[in-house]
């Protein structure tokens, strides 16, 4: 065989990706694409804010003298400064830029801390329905994927947490906002989280490290407030990009950031950067970094998600769909009215609406639409979705 058992294996299991877009593709050629109404991908069609542009343009007609040679595989300090000052004013602990490591993106980040934290077998929590990449990030660094049931509303159960949690344990990873739901974990929740891990690390006498993904905690609604995971517990390291708040996932520009409060810091750090530079990003991308260290209390102007957020729930809702209303990100994640949610998808094919199955998600029975699209799409599809909840017999 020409490749991995273990690749050939992964492709299988995330065959789905392909074959929507591969469907896609086959409907807007028969349809065209105005016909097509595709809510699969969660790539941002917003523009970066303003003051993006400005930045690129100064520095474009002004370059900085050397701006394109190697750095600090940590990345550059003034940026990772910029970045530290806002974190020390949302959580109030003694952020330098010394807990601050550029990265190609969050799913850099992520692949940076999990090959410095694990050893083979170690055991990594990932919270039901997560982001489908986790399982394979995990797989990477020869860590095991322990899958836990969140409760109805999507939030943690942690009875069910508890028990998951064993001497194999090596850290549990969160994401709110959360994709695939949009939920977002408030203070009460975090507080319940940091002291069930203080506890299990009482009892087990080691280290449980809390991975926080956040690309979306600028992308909420109606004032919620996405708390900093670092007040809660001290073993925190959060993972983050800009390809959501400034609308930048093609530059693949994010950071990592660990807790000052961290148990063994500095060498945590040490082998943060280390893994950096033999995963082979070595650092991220030199022209972002430039930019976003004047960026970080700008975002994309989530008032255009909240009205494509409202506009798809209450036409979804109103037809008999079930969900929970999603206060950050940019997707929703209805229940599927068939016990068989790869039976409803292939039925909302009928009427050209692309959605992704739960089941992709690790969570059978429930579907995924993601609504940063053209709002026209959305407007489009509404009659579309009303005809399939007719066939449906959904009670409206």
């Amino acid at each position: 065989m020409a490749i991995s058992q273990e690749v050939t294996q992964n492709l299988t299991r995330a065959s789905w990706i392909r074959k929507m877009f591969e469907e896609g593709e086959r409907l807007r050629a028969i349809h065209g694409p105005d016909k097509v109404f595709d809510f699969t991908l969660g790539n941002p069609n917003v523009e970066p804010p303003a003051r993006f542009y400005a930045e690129l343009k100064k520095i474009a007609e002004n370059p900085l003298p050397g701006m394109h040679r190697y750095m600090s595989n940590a990345g550059y300090p003034e940026t990772r400064a910029a970045i530290a000052t806002v974190l020390k004013e949302d959580s109030g602990l003694p952020f330098t830029d010394q807990q601050i490591i550029m990265t190609v993106g969050a799913g850099g980040g992520l692949n940076v801390v999990l090959k410095t934290l694990l050893d083979p077998g170690d055991e990594v929590i990932v919270l039901k329905p997560y982001f489908v990449e986790y399982k394979f990030y995990i797989a990477n660094h020869r860590g095991i994927t322990v899958e836990v049931a969140t409760d109805q509303y999507f939030l943690p159960d942690f009875a069910a947490l508890e028990q998951a949690i064993n001497k194999n344990t090596k850290a549990i990873i969160i994401n709110s906002p959360n994709n695939p739901t949009g939920v977002v974990y408030d203070a009460d929740v975090l507080r319940q989280l940091g002291q069930l891990l203080n506890k299990k690390q009482q009892e087990l006498q080691k280290e449980i490290y809390l991975i926080s993904d956040e690309p979306y905690s600028k992308i909420v609604y109606e004032n919620t407030k996405v708390p900093s995971v670092f007040t809660f517990y001290s073993n925190s390291i959060m993972v983050t990009s800009h390809s959501k708040d400034l609308a930048l996932p093609g530059e693949r520009i994010g950071y990592i950031a660990v807790s000052p409060q961290i148990s063994g810091l500095e060498l945590l750090v040490e082998g943060l950067v280390f893994a950096n530079r033999v995963l082979g990003f070595v650092n991220a991308p030199a022209l972002m970094q430039h930019l976003v260290k004047h960026l970080q209390r700008e975002t994309v102007n989530v008032a255009e998600y909240q009205e494509k957020r409202d506009l798809l729930y209450n036409h979804l809702t109103g037809l008999g769909f079930q969900m929970v209303k999603p206060m950050g990100a940019f997707y929703l994640f209805p229940r599927s009215p068939l016990p068989d949610e790869m039976e409803f998808v292939r039925l909302a094919q009928t009427f050209n609406i692309l959605v992704v199955p739960g089941s992709g998600f690790g969570m059978p029975g429930y579907f995924r639409l993601s609504y940063c699209i053209d709002k026209q799409v959305i407007i489009n599809s509404l009659p579309a979705f009303t005809a399939l909840a007719q066939k449906l017999g959904l009670p409206a």
